[in-house]
């Protein structure tokens, strides 16, 4: 179908997005933790992160046509560059600003940085659609593969962000970071071969954004309460109740726990790339039907709903930090983060095996808008949620999101 070799094409698109995935991954770790250090409530915290949705929302729906206009690595470049600038510009952070404008100046940056991850994942995942084998799974398996690294690498960016927070401090790290992503680009424009898939046939108007087929449109709505779910306590709720456990207030007690945070935060999201890329042999290995693997992601997302409740429960009945509260929290989301990342990959697979190869952009778009709408619920229902009620109510929360996802995930096998 194309003139370069599919496999060293899909190479250099995951190698790029491992390395967009990593700053982001890093960033968020260093907001997070940087301004929950100076003071920032659950509320305001929540703000930080809101644009960032926000902006991945109307990305997603204007990213597919404009990859069908330009071409999958016009778009690509775009997201690595966005991302350097706003890398760059938030480094320029006063300490002296006030705390509203403060937190207004990092919810910009962070749209503009939200507007770069939604065009990279949205360039890599279409490429995967156009470059994978279609026989004996291929689809499945690269798809796997690369969402499953790239949360790999996103893990160790959390990590990278807090040690980088701890050791070097914010400004330090804002500036090497954004120095070395810019290598990177420099790199993938230099190295990226020549004749990824580019501009597709005649992009439809801008009423075409939502897709004609029900399948996508109720996969959509499924991801949207998938993420909600996990957002609702990863965000906010665990990393302050974390933190506020391990630190005992000093400067070097803050710095522990920045580690011991960011450290706990990068095995979630590594275990979860690793269960993600694993997805296709831990569901059986052979190259399945669409019907198969849609009746798996109803089983799975219905796994996913009691484990939220269950957690909110012993949080509820403990009343205040405990230690064996703790160990169980850890254990109780890593499950939580196996069956999530299960449900992950499948819907993953489900909306490249579902979208048309001739509007796949625009199939791809839509479910990812749907999957940043998710997002921006979850960051928002997180701070309000653990404000209001604490922990409990946060984990609920999270609960009652996976519930819509399983409902919403049923409708999939209808007609």
């Amino acid at each position: 179908m194309f003139a370069i070799n599919p496999l060293r094409a899909y190479a250099s698109v995951t190698a790029a997005y491992w390395a967009f995935m990593l700053s982001d991954g890093a960033l968020r770790m260093l907001v997070l933790l940087h301004f929950n250090a100076l003071g920032f409530s659950p509320v305001q915290l929540a703000w930080l992160f809101l644009l960032y949705e926000v902006a991945g929302i109307v990305t997603n729906l204007c990213a597919g046509w404009l990859a069908a206009r330009f071409g999958l690595a016009a778009t690509l470049y775009a997201g690595l560059a966005l991302q350097i600038g706003a890398l760059v510009a938030l480094a320029q952070l006063d300490p002296s600003w006030t705390i509203p404008a403060s937190v207004a100046f990092v919810m910009a940056v962070q749209g503009v940085s939200g507007v770069a991850k939604d065009l990279a994942k949205m360039s890599s995942k279409s490429a995967v659609k156009l470059l994978a084998p279609a026989a004996d799974g291929g689809l499945f398996r690269w798809v796997a593969a690369l969402t499953g690294s790239k949360n790999a690498v996103k893990g160790l960016g959390f990590f990278i962000g807090a040690a980088l927070l701890g050791l070097a401090g914010f400004q330090a790290a804002v500036w090497g970071m954004a120095l070395v992503l810019a290598v990177i680009l420099i790199a993938v424009v230099l190295f990226l071969p020549a004749g990824l898939p580019g501009r597709m046939k005649a992009a439809e108007g801008w009423g075409g954004w939502r897709s004609k087929d029900p399948r996508v449109n109720r996969l959509s709505l499924a991801r949207l309460f998938l993420f909600g779910a996990r957002d609702v306590w990863f965000v906010v709720g665990i990393p302050v109740y974390f933190q506020a456990v391990l630190s005992d207030g000093t400067a070097e007690g803050r710095r522990e726990a920045f580690f011991l945070v960011g450290g706990f935060m990068a095995l979630w999201i590594i275990a979860y790339g690793a269960v993600q890329a694993f997805a296709p042999r831990l569901l059986g290995g052979k190259a399945q039907s669409e019907a198969q693997t849609t009746q798996k992601a109803i089983l799975w997302s219905g796994l996913l709903v009691p484990i939220p409740f269950a957690l909110a429960a012993l949080a509820y009945a403990a009343g205040e930090p405990a230690p064996w509260l703790t160990a169980t929290l850890i254990a109780g989301l890593l499950l939580f983060g196996f069956v999530f990342a299960i449900n992950s990959s499948v819907h993953s697979y489900l909306i490249l095996a579902f979208g048309a190869a001739e509007r796949i952009t625009r199939d791809v778009g839509f479910y990812y808008m749907a999957n940043a709408a998710g997002r921006l619920t979850g960051t928002l229902l997180s701070g309000v949620s653990y404000q209001l009620g604490g922990l409990p109510l946060c984990l609920a929360t999270a609960g009652m999101m996976a519930l819509a996802s399983w409902l919403a995930a049923r409708r999939l096998s209808q007609p």
